[in-house]
């Protein structure tokens, strides 16, 4: 069996696991830097990714020097994503089979992201999944950022679940070090990141997609009301 205990809840990632937004950004800057006259290599945006704002902005900063016009970049980058997400972004592959899943065993869910609050809305309100979860927790939410634990243990003081007894899905592998600090049990779902010797020591699977997920979790789910923190 890949889980060492019985699943009481499940924690989200947002970004690349829930949403196809990762490659979205990318192309975005890496066109919008272009036309800056500058160059933005796929290992430094890889470095960025599932970092918070402020660490993300550090490796930016670190590549690009302290005179590249880092917040107008920024500001034409989150206007052309809200173009994007208005017109709608695609969710990744069994997003909606997986709610099914644990609609169906009555498992709560979080979800658990660096983004703001008003990018989850902006992001995800169009597709109508939102209603699906009991918490969403978001930057401003929690003391320190990914890879820290401290936004898994808020989504599981929300749910009201042992963080132990809840399952983390990422992408990243900041996410995945805060989610394996956090005590959870941990699973990643490789989006633009490979899958490292570090993540697969950190984790109990290495999944294709959200459809191997709900396989992987089959059987395994139990219903938090015989749970408790």
């Amino acid at each position: 069996m890949v889980f060492p205990r019985p699943i009481r809840a499940v924690v989200f990632d947002m970004d690349g696991l829930l949403v196809d937004t990762e490659a979205l950004i990318r192309d975005i800057m890496v066109e919008l830097v272009a036309a800056r006259g500058a160059h933005l290599p796929p290992e430094v945006f890889k470095r960025m990714i599932g970092l918070p704002a402020e660490a993300s902005d550090a490796v930016a900063r670190g590549h690009f020097g302290p005179d590249f016009p880092l917040d107008a970049l920024y500001e034409d980058v989150s206007a052309r994503i809200q173009a994007a997400c208005e017109v709608g972004v695609a969710l990744k592959a069994g997003v909606r089979e997986i709610l099914d899943h644990l609609d169906a065993v009555r498992i709560p869910r979080a979800i658990c992201t660096s983004s703001s609050h008003a990018a989850v809305q902006r992001t995800l309100g169009p597709s109508g999944i939102l209603p699906r979860f009991d918490a969403i927790v978001a930057a401003g939410d929690y003391p320190r950022g990914k890879p820290n634990p401290d936004p898994f243990l808020t989504a599981a003081a929300r749910l009201g679940v042992a963080p132990r007894d809840c399952l983390a899905l990422e992408d990243s592998h900041n996410g995945i070090r805060a989610a394996h600090a956090a005590g959870m049990m941990t699973v990643m779902v490789p989006d633009l990141l490979e899958a490292t010797d570090e993540m697969r020591e950190k984790t109990l699977a290495i999944a294709e997609s959200l459809h191997h997920v709900r396989d992987l979790i089959d059987g395994v789910a139990a219903p938090v009301e015989a749970s408790g923190l």
